[in-house]
């Protein structure tokens, strides 16, 4: 019984390990794909244009818009987890501390490399964090509960929603170039190779079901019709 506790706290441990640094990882790359300076994310083409209309760091402001996205799961009954309510807080911060160290890079030589360094670190942070399975962040969240509302696929839902925040982000001011399609194009292999890799084997033993707080049911495949609102260990894989 003793020996079956001590794997499970490991487990656990290893678990949290890898969902901590795979945020802190992934704000990481965010922040290098801003130096970079050849295309955003997403996502970060918005929080980049609300910062340069606000005047506020992009990482708070990567904050306060996971903020509002995790509201926005309250009408549409979803249930947050740990890794998503840290997804909030730990990757803008990780985003400013890496902000404040690697400062504007002007050579283009050197910005290609970071860019691709920077998608590539995504990818790592993206399969690290997801593997811990704590809970999808705020906006993969909101795409599974449209998803749960209109019937609608997966992909579909997630493609109307980066369409409309890559446009609203580029109308005020954020960085849309070269690097936001060769993300598109990379950051889903990426994601699955790194996701395969840092996959955690289950928790055995009695007990261990509730101990890991892992789903018994898997994610829901990128094409499929409406799911249901995953639970505080599920995360959907970027698609």
């Amino acid at each position: 019984m003793a020996r079956t506790t001590d794997r499970s706290t490991t487990h656990l441990t290893r678990r949290l390990v890898q969902l901590y640094v795979g945020l802190a990882l992934y704000g990481v790359s965010s922040a290098l794909l801003v130096r970079a300076g050849l295309g955003l994310e997403p996502w970060g083409v918005l929080h980049q244009g609300l910062a340069e209309l606000t005047g506020i760091s992009i990482g708070v402001v990567s904050i306060i818009v996971g903020a509002v996205v995790l509201l926005l799961w309250i009408p549409l009954r979803q249930r947050p987890g740990l890794g998503t309510v840290s997804n909030v807080f730990v990757v803008g911060l990780a985003m400013d501390g890496t902000l404040a160290v690697v400062g504007d890079l002007d050579a283009l030589g050197v910005r290609i490399p970071v860019l691709v360094l920077g998608i590539v670190l995504n990818g790592v942070a993206t399969g690290l964090y997801i593997a811990a399975r704590f809970g999808p962040g705020p906006r993969d969240g909101l795409m599974t509960g449209l998803n749960h509302i209109t019937g609608r696929s997966i992909r579909l839902v997630r493609t109307a929603i980066e369409v409309a925040v890559v446009v609203t982000g580029f109308l005020l001011g954020g960085s849309l170039g070269v690097g936001t399609v060769l993300y598109a194009l990379a950051i889903g292999p990426l994601a699955q190779f790194f996701l395969r890799l840092f996959a955690l084997p289950e928790a055995s033993g009695p007990g261990a079901t509730v101990a890991s707080g892992e789903p018994s049911t898997p994610a829901p495949a990128g094409g499929s019709g409406p799911v249901a609102a995953p639970t505080s260990g599920q995360a959907i894989l970027p698609q």
